[in-house]
């Protein structure tokens, strides 16, 4: 008889692309993992991997496996939650890039405590491979990260689609939230995420194509650091319209939407595609969402403004 067990270590190995790394999101040896997958293929008569070397993928008839067995493992997780529906919502933890945690975090989180003020709550603030790494291994609920041709294990779908911005420190005569053309501009000094950052690779495509002269870039992947330095210089950065909503009227930054072309980027929620997403993950999921679109409503507003100055 096929174990529950069993089902885990094959889900864990076709996630991980490895025995290795299925091992310890386990809590089992390699060895132990190894006769899982052994015990299982005899079950079912049908090899369920490839191996080449170190590397393993699912044949065919693994594929269709894993996809039944992820679904065997939502409906058990459905059920357990089910069963537990009378107690409280439990601890949530949910994974936030910089984007979110600057403006949209803080009136989520004043909405979600006061709906539901007995819950416990832990964000982690980390870049989109960290919190995909994360969700992957079933430690958080759910995460926010930019758009991505998607991961064995993962469920997406998509949050939002938002404006990027120029930002730069704020002198007398700036007209805020005015488009720019970056091709009309001097060669820019632009603060820059690292290169593994998925944004950078965004963002030196938006260059490259639209004609962008680049004097000088700086990489520095710490956002409040970014931030403090552009208001302090004369750099630029390159951020989310969704990021920079709560600065729009501090006097301290100049914001302004890429135009000619516009520049988009999209950020999708994802979870774990083996669990289903608990009452109080989903109520926390829906407020950001409220939230987020609340922040594309103030962009709106704005550009329309700036756009009626102009006329």
């Amino acid at each position: 008889m096929i174990s529950l067990r069993q089902i885990r270590s094959f889900v864990a190995v076709v996630e991980e692309s490895s025995f290795t790394s299925a091992s310890i999101r386990e809590g089992a040896t390699q060895s132990g993992i190894s006769q899982h997958i052994k015990q299982l293929e005899s079950a079912l008569g049908v090899a369920l991997f490839e191996r080449n070397g170190r590397d393993v993928e699912p044949t065919p008839a693994g594929r269709r496996y894993y996809r039944e067995c992820v679904e065997v493992l939502k409906k058990l997780d459905a059920a357990q939650q089910d069963v537990a529906a009378g107690k409280s919502f439990g601890a949530l933890r949910v994974g936030l890039m910089p984007t979110f945690t600057r403006s949209v975090l803080p009136p989520a989180l004043e909405r979600f405590l006061a709906t539901v003020p007995g819950a416990e709550i832990s964000v982690i603030e980390a870049y989109s491979g960290v919190l995909t790494d994360m969700t992957l291994k079933g430690e958080l609920d759910f995460a926010v990260v930019p758009a991505f041709e998607g991961r064995a294990g993962i469920s997406h779908r998509l949050l939002a689609r938002d404006r990027e911005m120029l930002v730069r420190a704020k002198r007398s005569g700036d007209a805020g939230m005015t488009p720019v053309k970056l091709s009309d501009l001097r060669p820019l000094n632009v603060v820059l995420p690292g290169v593994q950052n998925t944004r950078r690779r965004n963002i030196e495509t938006y260059f490259s194509t639209n004609g962008v002269a680049v004097a000088r870039r700086l990489e520095l992947d710490a956002m409040m650091g970014t931030l403090q330095f552009v208001a302090a210089s004369d750099w630029a950065a390159i951020l989310p319209f969704i990021m920079m909503v709560s600065d729009l009227d501090t006097g301290q930054f100049d914001i302004r939407p890429l135009d000619d072309p516009p520049f988009h980027s999209e950020f999708v929620l994802i979870e774990p595609a083996r669990k289903t997403m608990s009452a109080a993950a989903a109520l926390f999921a829906a407020i950001v969402k409220t939230e987020t679109e609340r922040a594309q409503s103030v962009f709106l507003e704005r550009t329309n403004a700036a756009h009626s100055r102009e006329t």
